[in-house]
Order: structure tokens, then C-alpha cells, then sequence
């Protein structure tokens, strides 16, 4: 989940707002992070590709 959609317990607001001293330490937190800045569909799209690729190497060490 990206740090623009969380909504801080300490304050209630949206992170990405920063409005109190937890907001902006786990935005900054999260935004080191380099799957932080990834939304669903990319994440998606990158776990569509991991189980792609472990297909096309089965099928490519089977004998024939």
C-alpha cells in the first residue's frame, strides 16, 4: 500500500499530509523504501512477470 492512501492513528489525518511528527517519520520512512512508492497494479504486474518467467522455465527443462 503506498503511504498516500494510510491514515495516521496519531492524528487521523492522511499521511501524506505530514501533519504531525509520526506522519512525516513514516512518510519519510516509506519513501526510502523502494517498494513504498509501487502502487497495487505495479505490484501486480511485477508478481504477473515473477510467475511468467517461472513458467517459461518449466516448460523449457522438460524433455521432450
Amino acid at each position: 500500500m503506498t503511504y498516500d492512501r494510510l491514515v495516521c492513528a496519531n492524528c487521523a489525518a492522511p499521511v501524506a499530509e505530514g501533519r504531525c511528527p509520526v506522519c512525516r517519520a513514516n512518510r519519510a520512512r516509506m519513501q526510502q523504501s523502494p517498494w513504498g512508492n509501487l502502487g497495487p497494479s505495479a505490484l501486480l504486474a511485477l508478481l504477473l512477470l515473477l510467475v511468467a518467467t517461472a513458467a517459461a522455465l518449466v516448460v523449457a527443462h522438460q524433455p521432450a
